[in-house]
Order: C-alpha cells, then sequence, then structure tokens
C-alpha cells in the first residue's frame, strides 16, 4: 500500500500508456494472425511510433527502457533455450552436418562481408554475420502451426537447420559478447575462455543425458517449479551482468542446461508467456530506435535483406533438393528467411560499440523486411497448396 501511495500522476500517466500500448498490441496481433501475418513486424513498428522521434512519445526514462528491454530479452531467450536439449542439439548436427555447414557458410559470409563494406572492422563483421545467420525459430514455429506443416518432410529439414544455429548460438554468443566487452588482450583471452568452459560444460552436462526429474516431491507445484525456473534464470543474468556478460546469453544457457521434465513441464507453463515476452522485447527494441536513425541504412538494409533472402532460399533448396515435393523449397525458405529475437539479442549485444546506432537500425529493417517477406511466401505456398 506504501508503495502504490508513492506513485505519483505522473507514474500513473505512464502506466497508462504502457496499458494501452499493449491493448493495441493485443489487437494488431489478433488482426495479423487472422490474416496470417507475423506480428513480428507489427510491434516494431509500434516500439518505432511511441519511441524518440516517433508519431507519440511515451514519458518513459531511458533506465526503464534499457531494463525493459533486458527484462524481455532475458525471459525470451530463457524460453528459447528451454526449446531443445543439448542432446536434440548434437543429434541433428551428426544427421545434418553438411546442412549446418553450408546454412553457415551461404549466411554468415555475406553478412560479415558487408559489415567490412561499411567499415565497421573484423568486430562489425563478426556481429553483422551473426545477424544474417540466425533464423528466427519463434516465427518459424508460429508459421508451423499457424499453416499446419508439422507433417511435411521440407518443414522437418528446415527446423534441422534451426536447431543446428541454435548450437551455433551456444558458444557463439558468450564469445561475442567478450569480445564486444573492449577488454585488453590477456583479459579478453581469459573472458572468452570462460565463456567457452561454461558453454562446453552446460551442452556437455546436457548431451550426457542428464536431467532434473520433475515431480511434486522434488520441486512442489506449479508455482515453485515456474519460480524456480525465472530465478534460476535471472540470478544467472545478474551473475553474468556483474562480471562483464550478457544477462541475455546467461539465461539462454540456462535454459538449454534445464532439460528432461523440468524443461517439457516448464515449455507446457511458460507457452502462454512466450508471446508476452516476445512482444515486450521487440516493443523495447523499438522503442530504443529513433526512426530517424532509419533513412541513413535503409538502402544497405533493402540490398542485405535481397542477399539474405537468396542466401536463406539457397539454403532451403540445398536442404530439400532430394525432396518430391511440391514447393518443398518455397516451404522451406519461407521458415528459414525471417530473422528476429537472436538477430536482435545480437545487436543489443553491440550496443556500447562506435556503430551501434547504424547497426540498431539496420537490423530492426532488416528484421521487419524479412519477416514480411516470408509472410507473403507462406500465404502463397499455403493458397497455392490449397
Amino acid at each position: 500500500m506504501e508503495l502504490a501511495a508513492s506513485l505519483s500522476r505522473q507514474d500513473g500517466l505512464v502506466l497508462g500508456e504502457l496499458g494501452s500500448v499493449l491493448i493495441a498490441l493485443g489487437i494488431a496481433a489478433y488482426i495479423a494472425a487472422k490474416i496470417r501475418l507475423s506480428v513480428v513486424p507489427i510491434f516494431l513498428f509500434a516500439g518505432l511510433a511511441f519511441g524518440e522521434g516517433g508519431l507519440v512519445t511515451l514519458e518513459l526514462s531511458d533506465e526503464f527502457l534499457d531494463l525493459g528491454a533486458q527484462w524481455g530479452a532475458i525471459l525470451l531467450l530463457l524460453l528459447l533455450g528451454l526449446e531443445y536439449s543439448s542432446k536434440e542439439l548434437f543429434d541433428s548436427i551428426k544427421i545434418r552436418r553438411s546442412l549446418g555447414l553450408v546454412d553457415l557458410v551461404f549466411n554468415f559470409i555475406p553478412g560479415a562481408l558487408f559489415a567490412l563494406l561499411l567499415g565497421w572492422g573484423l568486430l562489425g563483421a563478426l556481429t553483422l554475420g551473426g545477424i544474417t545467420y540466425v533464423s528466427s525459430s519463434g516465427i518459424a514455429s508460429q508459421f508451423i502451426k499457424d499453416s499446419r506443416l508439422e507433417s511435411k518432410e521440407s518443414t522437418k529439414r528446415a527446423v534441422s537447420v534451426l536447431v543446428i544455429e541454435d548450437l551455433f548460438l551456444a558458444p557463439y554468443l558468450p564469445v561475442l559478447s567478450a569480445l564486444l566487452a573492449s577488454l585488453g588482450f590477456l583479459s579478453g583471452l581469459i573472458s572468452i575462455s570462460i565463456a567457452l568452459i561454461i558453454t562446453g560444460i552446460v551442452l556437455l552436462i546436457g548431451a550426457r543425458g542428464f536431467h532434473i526429474p520433475h515431480g511434486p516431491h522434488i520441486l512442489g507445484d506449479s508455482a515453485t517449479l515456474l519460480l524456480t525456473v525465472f530465478g534460476s534464470a535471472l540470478l544467472a543474468s545478474g551473475i553474468a551482468t556483474y562480471f562483464g556478460f550478457s544477462g541475455a546469453v546467461a539465461a539462454f544457457l540456462v535454459g538449454l542446461l534445464l532439460t528432461g521434465d523440468v524443461a517439457i513441464v516448464a515449455r507446457i507453463r511458460l507457452a502462454p508467456l512466450r508471446d508476452l515476452f516476445s512482444a515486450i522485447f521487440f516493443l523495447f527494441f523499438g522503442l530504443s530506435t529513433n526512426p530517424s536513425d532509419i533513412p541513413e541504412i535503409l538502402l544497405p538494409a533493402i540490398l542485405l535483406t535481397i542477399v539474405g533472402v537468396l542466401s536463406k532460399l539457397a539454403t532451403a533448396w540445398w536442404a530439400v533438393r532430394d525432396l518430391d515435393e511440391v514447393g518443398a523449397t518455397w516451404r522451406a525458405a519461407a521458415l528459414l528467411i525471417p530473422r528476429g529475437e537472436f538477430s536482435m539479442v545480437i545487436a543489443g549485444l553491440a550496443a556500447t560499440t562506435v556503430f551501434a546506432v547504424e547497426l540498431q537500425a539496420l537490423t530492426l529493417t532488416y528484421v521487419i523486411l524479412t519477416t514480411l517477406i516470408s509472410s507473403l511466401i507462406i500465404r502463397t505456398a499455403k493458397s497455392k497448396s490449397s
């Protein structure tokens, strides 16, 4: 009661503004679902419209924006880490090693070269390469569910690519986080080594089949489980942030570590919250981007999108080239083309670099364009098959 009474009228206006924006996003998400369009561009456009330089500026402090974006990223990556066990990741890469290598070459190298052309150096190349490489498993899973593509072999091939990308991100994100911290050579070497050791331990534990059984006699009821999982992610994020690493990356590793019964129950219980965390993450990313920064990078973003669409189309063709399935290449491409949460997390890691402003605007535009294109492809493929 004392805390509520201490809130000012200005605080009340901020809460009202946020509530109104979330209601509007809910309505927009409903409309998007009806027309089979990804909600990600809508959330990003909303962030641009209500952020600094937008149509209507919300009275939000920089600290609130930073904290909101961090919470969204931490919780979203926790759920993404829960999607797969380490054993599933390793099994996928054993079966589709060549496909994973083709995907990496086709999609990482163009982004890296693009960053070098923009004058962002090797660190920028490593960052933008990751942004163009990794597809959005969240958007892809939504497309699969909405279009009922689970039984298609082309869908299974595309999902195997997504799984391999998630495995690549497990060591990539901690190493990139350490490099972007701008540490000295010795400190940087130690940080990268620690990041790789921690990641290796997490993956090894999961790959060995270790899991925590879930039952009322171990972790209690669902509330206890959820509080424990959330608390573990936040604790790991806090420790990682204190020592100069990314809290979101730490939450992702916690998600990978939680396997077996705990992961299954957590996925089921947290499924309704995933869309909320996703909305918060994309909304706050848009709020932290000034629309006036976009015109300067619009042409590079369009060129990068064209390259990104073609490179994922090539990956899709390679994945399904031996299938006798009508529209297999386009169906797989529609699932691989959209970039989303991981691309934006990578851009967020580079927030302290000299090219951070351009990178954030470029990434936001890139995600919007690739998502819209993939939505159009999936709708076209659906109408042709029906």
